[in-house]
Protein backbone atom coordinates (compact mmCIF):
# COMPACT_ATOMS: atom_id res chain seq x y z
CA UNK A 1 0.00 0.00 0.00
CA UNK A 2 2.78 2.39 0.92
CA UNK A 3 4.58 1.76 -2.40
CA UNK A 4 1.28 2.31 -4.24
CA UNK A 5 0.71 5.57 -2.38
CA UNK A 6 4.24 6.75 -3.17
CA UNK A 7 3.86 5.81 -6.81
CA UNK A 8 0.55 7.63 -7.08
CA UNK A 9 2.00 10.70 -5.37
CA UNK A 10 4.96 10.70 -7.73
CA UNK A 11 2.65 10.45 -10.72
CA UNK A 12 0.62 13.44 -9.55
CA UNK A 13 3.79 15.36 -8.70
CA UNK A 14 5.39 14.64 -12.07
CA UNK A 15 2.13 15.45 -13.89
CA UNK A 16 1.97 18.77 -12.09
CA UNK A 17 5.58 19.49 -13.01
CA UNK A 18 4.89 18.66 -16.64
CA UNK A 19 1.76 20.84 -16.71
CA UNK A 20 3.57 23.74 -15.05
CA UNK A 21 6.47 23.39 -17.47
CA UNK A 22 4.05 23.25 -20.40
CA UNK A 23 2.31 26.38 -19.12
CA UNK A 24 5.66 28.14 -18.90
CA UNK A 25 6.49 27.12 -22.45
CA UNK A 26 3.07 28.25 -23.68
CA UNK A 27 3.40 31.58 -21.84
CA UNK A 28 6.88 32.15 -23.23
CA UNK A 29 5.67 31.23 -26.69
CA UNK A 30 2.77 33.69 -26.38
CA UNK A 31 5.17 36.41 -25.31
CA UNK A 32 7.35 35.64 -28.33
CA UNK A 33 4.31 35.88 -30.61
CA UNK A 34 3.30 39.22 -29.06
CA UNK A 35 6.84 40.52 -29.34
CA UNK A 36 7.11 39.40 -32.96
CA UNK A 37 3.72 40.95 -33.70
CA UNK A 38 4.77 44.26 -32.16
CA UNK A 39 7.95 44.23 -34.27
CA UNK A 40 6.08 43.56 -37.49
CA UNK A 41 5.92 46.76 -39.56
CA UNK A 42 2.33 48.02 -39.48
CA UNK A 43 0.27 48.07 -42.64
CA UNK A 44 -0.24 51.66 -43.73
CA UNK A 45 -3.72 53.00 -43.08
CA UNK A 46 -5.76 53.52 -46.24
CA UNK A 47 -5.89 57.23 -47.01
CA UNK A 48 -6.99 59.33 -49.97
CA UNK A 49 -5.34 62.53 -51.16
CA UNK A 50 -8.40 64.78 -51.17
CA UNK A 51 -6.39 67.88 -52.11
CA UNK A 52 -2.73 68.53 -52.80
CA UNK A 53 -0.86 67.50 -49.66
CA UNK A 54 -4.07 66.77 -47.74
CA UNK A 55 -4.89 63.15 -46.86
CA UNK A 56 -7.92 61.63 -45.15
CA UNK A 57 -8.94 58.23 -43.84
CA UNK A 58 -12.64 57.41 -43.48
CA UNK A 59 -13.48 55.21 -40.51
CA UNK A 60 -16.24 52.62 -40.22
CA UNK A 61 -19.73 53.67 -39.17
CA UNK A 62 -19.64 51.43 -36.12
CA UNK A 63 -18.91 51.24 -32.43
CA UNK A 64 -15.34 50.60 -31.28
CA UNK A 65 -14.67 46.85 -31.00
CA UNK A 66 -11.77 44.44 -30.88
CA UNK A 67 -12.65 43.34 -34.40
CA UNK A 68 -12.35 46.82 -35.95
CA UNK A 69 -9.47 47.82 -33.63
CA UNK A 70 -11.29 51.03 -32.75
CA UNK A 71 -10.91 52.30 -36.32
CA UNK A 72 -14.18 54.20 -36.61
CA UNK A 73 -13.17 57.88 -36.74
CA UNK A 74 -12.00 59.92 -39.70
CA UNK A 75 -8.32 60.82 -39.47
CA UNK A 76 -5.98 62.82 -41.66
CA UNK A 77 -2.73 64.63 -42.18
CA UNK A 78 -1.47 67.68 -44.02
CA UNK A 79 2.00 67.99 -45.52
CA UNK A 80 3.80 71.33 -45.75
CA UNK A 81 7.21 72.20 -47.15
CA UNK A 82 8.92 71.53 -43.83
CA UNK A 83 6.66 69.40 -41.64
CA UNK A 84 3.47 67.39 -41.23
CA UNK A 85 0.43 67.79 -38.99
CA UNK A 86 -1.72 64.77 -38.13
CA UNK A 87 -5.37 65.38 -37.28
CA UNK A 88 -6.64 62.77 -34.80
CA UNK A 89 -4.89 59.41 -34.43
CA UNK A 90 -7.58 56.75 -34.10
CA UNK A 91 -9.03 54.34 -31.59
CA UNK A 92 -5.89 52.34 -30.71
CA UNK A 93 -2.12 52.66 -30.76
CA UNK A 94 -2.18 50.03 -33.49
CA UNK A 95 -4.27 52.34 -35.67
CA UNK A 96 -2.02 55.25 -34.74
CA UNK A 97 1.00 53.30 -35.97
CA UNK A 98 -0.81 52.56 -39.20
CA UNK A 99 -1.40 56.29 -39.61
CA UNK A 100 2.31 56.94 -39.03
CA UNK A 101 3.06 54.31 -41.69
CA UNK A 102 0.69 56.05 -44.12
CA UNK A 103 2.48 59.34 -43.51
CA UNK A 104 5.89 57.76 -43.91
CA UNK A 105 4.78 56.15 -47.19
CA UNK A 106 4.38 59.68 -48.55
CA UNK A 107 6.98 61.84 -46.85
CA UNK A 108 10.01 61.74 -44.56
CA UNK A 109 9.28 65.22 -43.20
CA UNK A 110 8.94 65.42 -39.42
CA UNK A 111 5.50 65.01 -37.89
CA UNK A 112 5.58 68.26 -35.96
CA UNK A 113 2.00 68.37 -34.69
CA UNK A 114 -0.71 65.96 -33.60
CA UNK A 115 -4.01 67.82 -33.34
CA UNK A 116 -6.75 66.27 -31.22
CA UNK A 117 -10.15 67.57 -32.33
CA UNK A 118 -11.76 66.51 -29.02
CA UNK A 119 -11.61 64.08 -26.11
CA UNK A 120 -13.41 60.99 -27.43
CA UNK A 121 -11.35 57.77 -27.50
CA UNK A 122 -11.88 56.93 -31.18
CA UNK A 123 -9.98 60.11 -32.02
CA UNK A 124 -7.15 60.09 -29.43
CA UNK A 125 -6.28 56.52 -28.42
CA UNK A 126 -3.62 56.38 -31.16
CA UNK A 127 -1.66 59.35 -29.78
CA UNK A 128 1.05 57.24 -28.14
CA UNK A 129 2.18 56.05 -31.59
CA UNK A 130 3.47 59.58 -32.20
CA UNK A 131 5.46 60.11 -29.00
CA UNK A 132 8.72 58.94 -30.57
CA UNK A 133 8.25 61.51 -33.32
CA UNK A 134 9.05 64.37 -30.88
CA UNK A 135 5.64 65.77 -31.68
CA UNK A 136 3.75 68.73 -30.23
CA UNK A 137 0.30 67.60 -29.11
CA UNK A 138 -2.32 70.27 -29.79
CA UNK A 139 -5.71 70.45 -28.10
CA UNK A 140 -8.45 72.72 -26.85
CA UNK A 141 -7.72 74.53 -23.58
CA UNK A 142 -10.39 72.33 -21.93
CA UNK A 143 -8.95 69.07 -23.24
CA UNK A 144 -6.51 68.46 -20.38
CA UNK A 145 -9.30 68.79 -17.83
CA UNK A 146 -11.56 66.48 -19.83
CA UNK A 147 -8.80 63.87 -20.10
CA UNK A 148 -8.09 64.09 -16.38
CA UNK A 149 -11.77 63.60 -15.59
CA UNK A 150 -12.46 60.80 -18.05
CA UNK A 151 -9.15 59.19 -18.95
CA UNK A 152 -9.15 56.36 -16.40
CA UNK A 153 -12.79 55.56 -17.13
CA UNK A 154 -12.09 55.41 -20.86
CA UNK A 155 -9.10 53.11 -20.37
CA UNK A 156 -10.98 50.72 -18.08
CA UNK A 157 -14.13 50.66 -20.19
CA UNK A 158 -12.44 50.01 -23.50
CA UNK A 159 -10.03 47.48 -22.03
CA UNK A 160 -13.11 45.38 -21.28
CA UNK A 161 -14.69 45.83 -24.72
CA UNK A 162 -11.58 45.86 -26.93
CA UNK A 163 -9.20 43.60 -25.01
CA UNK A 164 -5.82 43.96 -23.33
CA UNK A 165 -3.84 43.38 -26.52
CA UNK A 166 -5.25 46.52 -28.15
CA UNK A 167 -5.36 48.62 -25.00
CA UNK A 168 -2.03 47.73 -23.38
CA UNK A 169 -0.13 50.57 -25.04
CA UNK A 170 -2.86 53.21 -25.00
CA UNK A 171 -1.92 56.24 -22.91
CA UNK A 172 -3.76 59.41 -22.04
CA UNK A 173 -1.59 62.20 -23.41
CA UNK A 174 -2.40 65.78 -22.44
CA UNK A 175 -1.84 68.53 -25.01
CA UNK A 176 1.46 70.33 -24.86
CA UNK A 177 -0.04 73.24 -26.81
CA UNK A 178 -3.44 74.33 -25.50
CA UNK A 179 -5.61 76.49 -27.74
CA UNK A 180 -7.81 79.04 -25.99
CA UNK A 181 -9.12 80.82 -29.08
CA UNK A 182 -7.13 80.53 -32.31
CA UNK A 183 -3.54 79.69 -33.20
CA UNK A 184 -1.70 79.31 -36.48
CA UNK A 185 0.59 76.33 -37.05
CA UNK A 186 3.30 76.75 -39.68
CA UNK A 187 4.19 73.66 -41.71
CA UNK A 188 6.43 75.63 -44.07
CA UNK A 189 4.61 77.44 -46.85
CA UNK A 190 1.36 76.17 -45.38
CA UNK A 191 -0.40 77.70 -42.39
CA UNK A 192 -3.12 75.86 -40.48
CA UNK A 193 -5.67 77.89 -38.52
CA UNK A 194 -6.65 76.00 -35.37
CA UNK A 195 -9.82 77.24 -33.71
CA UNK A 196 -11.17 76.35 -30.27
CA UNK A 197 -14.96 76.44 -30.14
CA UNK A 198 -17.40 77.19 -27.34
CA UNK A 199 -19.29 74.20 -25.94
CA UNK A 200 -21.10 72.32 -28.72
CA UNK A 201 -20.50 68.63 -29.50
CA UNK A 202 -18.22 68.68 -26.42
CA UNK A 203 -16.63 71.50 -24.43
CA UNK A 204 -13.26 70.84 -26.10
CA UNK A 205 -13.82 70.88 -29.88
CA UNK A 206 -11.15 72.09 -32.31
CA UNK A 207 -11.28 72.59 -36.07
CA UNK A 208 -8.37 72.73 -38.51
CA UNK A 209 -8.61 75.08 -41.49
CA UNK A 210 -6.12 74.71 -44.35
CA UNK A 211 -6.67 77.83 -46.41
CA UNK A 212 -4.14 76.68 -49.02
CA UNK A 213 -6.43 73.88 -50.16
CA UNK A 214 -9.73 75.14 -48.80
CA UNK A 215 -10.05 72.07 -46.56
CA UNK A 216 -11.70 72.05 -43.14
CA UNK A 217 -11.16 69.21 -40.68
CA UNK A 218 -14.22 69.61 -38.48
CA UNK A 219 -13.92 66.76 -36.00
CA UNK A 220 -17.27 65.64 -34.63
CA UNK A 221 -18.71 69.15 -34.86
CA UNK A 222 -19.76 67.87 -38.29
CA UNK A 223 -20.80 64.31 -39.12
CA UNK A 224 -22.40 62.64 -42.13
CA UNK A 225 -24.48 59.44 -41.97
CA UNK A 226 -23.33 58.77 -38.39
CA UNK A 227 -25.90 60.21 -35.96
CA UNK A 228 -24.58 63.30 -34.14
CA UNK A 229 -23.43 62.55 -30.59
CA UNK A 230 -24.26 65.16 -27.96
CA UNK A 231 -21.70 65.48 -25.17
CA UNK A 232 -21.84 69.23 -24.66
CA UNK A 233 -24.67 71.66 -25.43
CA UNK A 234 -27.36 71.17 -28.05
CA UNK A 235 -28.11 74.90 -28.23
CA UNK A 236 -24.43 75.70 -28.34
CA UNK A 237 -23.96 73.20 -31.16
CA UNK A 238 -26.73 74.73 -33.27
CA UNK A 239 -25.13 78.16 -32.80
CA UNK A 240 -21.65 76.89 -33.66
CA UNK A 241 -23.01 75.36 -36.86
CA UNK A 242 -24.06 78.83 -38.00
CA UNK A 243 -20.44 79.98 -37.63
CA UNK A 244 -19.06 76.86 -39.28
CA UNK A 245 -21.28 77.44 -42.31
CA UNK A 246 -19.51 80.77 -42.91
CA UNK A 247 -16.13 79.08 -43.50
CA UNK A 248 -15.57 79.07 -47.29
CA UNK A 249 -14.52 75.43 -47.48
CA UNK A 250 -14.20 73.57 -50.75
CA UNK A 251 -14.32 70.30 -48.83
CA UNK A 252 -14.89 69.27 -45.22
CA UNK A 253 -13.59 66.18 -43.45
CA UNK A 254 -16.25 65.34 -40.84
CA UNK A 255 -15.51 63.36 -37.71
CA UNK A 256 -17.47 60.44 -39.15
CA UNK A 257 -18.85 59.70 -42.59
CA UNK A 258 -17.82 60.59 -46.14
CA UNK A 259 -15.83 63.71 -47.01
CA UNK A 260 -18.17 66.60 -47.83
CA UNK A 261 -17.88 68.54 -51.10
CA UNK A 262 -21.21 70.41 -51.00
CA UNK A 263 -20.50 72.77 -48.13
CA UNK A 264 -22.40 74.19 -46.30
CA UNK A 265 -25.46 72.47 -47.81
CA UNK A 266 -24.39 69.19 -46.22
CA UNK A 267 -24.92 70.69 -42.76
CA UNK A 268 -28.67 70.65 -43.23
CA UNK A 269 -29.17 67.00 -42.30
CA UNK A 270 -27.29 67.45 -39.04
CA UNK A 271 -29.11 70.70 -38.32
CA UNK A 272 -32.47 68.99 -38.92
CA UNK A 273 -31.63 66.23 -36.45
CA UNK A 274 -30.52 68.61 -33.71
CA UNK A 275 -33.49 70.92 -34.29
CA UNK A 276 -35.93 67.99 -34.21
CA UNK A 277 -34.37 66.71 -31.00
CA UNK A 278 -34.58 70.18 -29.44
CA UNK A 279 -38.20 70.65 -30.49
CA UNK A 280 -39.30 67.22 -29.26
CA UNK A 281 -37.53 67.46 -25.92
CA UNK A 282 -38.92 70.94 -25.26
CA UNK A 283 -42.42 69.68 -26.04
CA UNK A 284 -42.04 66.65 -23.80
CA UNK A 285 -40.73 68.77 -20.93
CA UNK A 286 -43.72 71.12 -21.34
CA UNK A 287 -46.06 68.11 -21.11
CA UNK A 288 -44.38 66.93 -17.91
CA UNK A 289 -43.05 63.77 -19.54
CA UNK A 290 -40.50 61.93 -17.35
CA UNK A 291 -36.92 61.81 -18.56
CA UNK A 292 -36.92 58.08 -19.38
CA UNK A 293 -40.03 58.39 -21.55
CA UNK A 294 -38.70 61.49 -23.27
CA UNK A 295 -35.43 59.74 -24.06
CA UNK A 296 -37.33 56.86 -25.66
CA UNK A 297 -39.49 59.00 -27.93
CA UNK A 298 -37.62 62.20 -28.86
CA UNK A 299 -36.41 62.60 -32.47
CA UNK A 300 -37.82 59.27 -33.60
CA UNK A 301 -38.78 60.90 -36.89
CA UNK A 302 -35.05 61.00 -37.69
CA UNK A 303 -34.45 57.32 -37.00
CA UNK A 304 -34.12 56.05 -40.59
CA UNK A 305 -31.74 58.84 -41.63
CA UNK A 306 -28.80 57.93 -39.40
CA UNK A 307 -26.44 55.05 -38.67
CA UNK A 308 -26.12 54.13 -34.97
CA UNK A 309 -29.34 55.97 -34.12
CA UNK A 310 -30.39 53.30 -31.62
CA UNK A 311 -26.99 53.37 -29.94
CA UNK A 312 -26.89 57.15 -29.36
CA UNK A 313 -30.26 58.87 -29.71
CA UNK A 314 -31.59 58.09 -26.23
CA UNK A 315 -28.32 59.32 -24.76
CA UNK A 316 -28.58 62.50 -26.85
CA UNK A 317 -32.16 63.04 -25.68
CA UNK A 318 -31.10 62.60 -22.07
CA UNK A 319 -28.35 65.21 -22.44
CA UNK A 320 -30.73 67.60 -24.23
CA UNK A 321 -33.38 67.11 -21.54
CA UNK A 322 -30.89 67.95 -18.79
CA UNK A 323 -29.97 71.18 -20.61
CA UNK A 324 -33.40 72.31 -21.78
CA UNK A 325 -35.42 71.66 -18.64
CA UNK A 326 -33.68 74.68 -17.08
CA UNK A 327 -34.48 77.13 -19.86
Amino acid sequence: MRNSFVSTTLVFFMSGMILAHSAQIFSAHSEQIRAAHSQTPPTALAVSEIASGVFAHTGELALMTHHNEGSIANLGFIVGNDAVAAIDTGGSVREGRRLVAAIRARTTKPIRYVISTHVHPDHIFGNAAFESEDTIFVGHRNLSQALAARGRFYLDTFRRSMGDDLMAEVKIIAPTLAVADQVTLDLGGRALAIRAWRTAHTDNDLTVWDETSGTLFAGDLVVTRHVPVLDGSILGWLNVMDDLALIPAKRVVPGHGPVIDDWPTALQAQRSYLQQLTKDVRGLIAQGTPLAAAAATAAQAEKDRWALFEEYNARNATAAFAELEWE
